[in-house]
């Protein structure tokens, strides 16, 4: 059985070593949280929690909210945005969180997995990255909090 090394690994092995990004080795984590108070929020209502930074990789994430009413679900994702090249990229409400029911107390995982978010990396210009909470299915009523640990230095 053999020795393998991560790409961190192998660029501190290497010579001359090739230096990590702090957003992979070494960085400061940082929080980003947005609460909203639902009175009543029409189905299909998004809405913007904070901003993240252009190249801030996000750790991992919580939604947690109140029981919102009957029929009611959550995602969570991003607004449109622009990459740093420019592009534009459209709004995607369940990026982080697919839609789930929100009928009652609960708090859960966001950006728990690589294909929902974990580790990512934005890639967004100067005006950064919203991320969004969007409700579904029925008018909600109560607290919505979304948050969110990210490296960026």
């Amino acid at each position: 059985m053999g020795t393998v090394y991560s790409i961190e690994r192998t660029n501190s092995r290497a010579t001359p070593s090739v230096m990590n990004k702090t957003i992979q080795f070494g960085g400061r984590v940082r929080y980003a949280r947005g609460e909203y108070e639902a009175a009543s929020l029409s189905a299909g209502e998004v809405i913007e929690m904070f901003k993240l930074p252009n190249g801030a990789r996000i750790v991992k994430g919580e939604l947690s909210h109140d029981a919102l009413g009957s029929s009611t679900t959550l995602s969570v994702g991003h607004a449109a945005y622009k990459n740093a090249d420019g592009t534009d990229v459209a709004l995607d409400a369940d990026e982080f969180k697919a839609a789930a029911a929100s009928t009652s107390v609960t708090v859960v995982d966001i950006a728990a997995t690589v294909a929902l978010g974990r580790n990512s990396v934005i890639d967004a210009d100067e005006n950064g990255f919203i991320v969004t909470a969007t409700l579904a299915g029925a008018a909600g009523t109560g607290t919505i909090v979304v948050q969110m640990e990210y490296v960026l230095d």
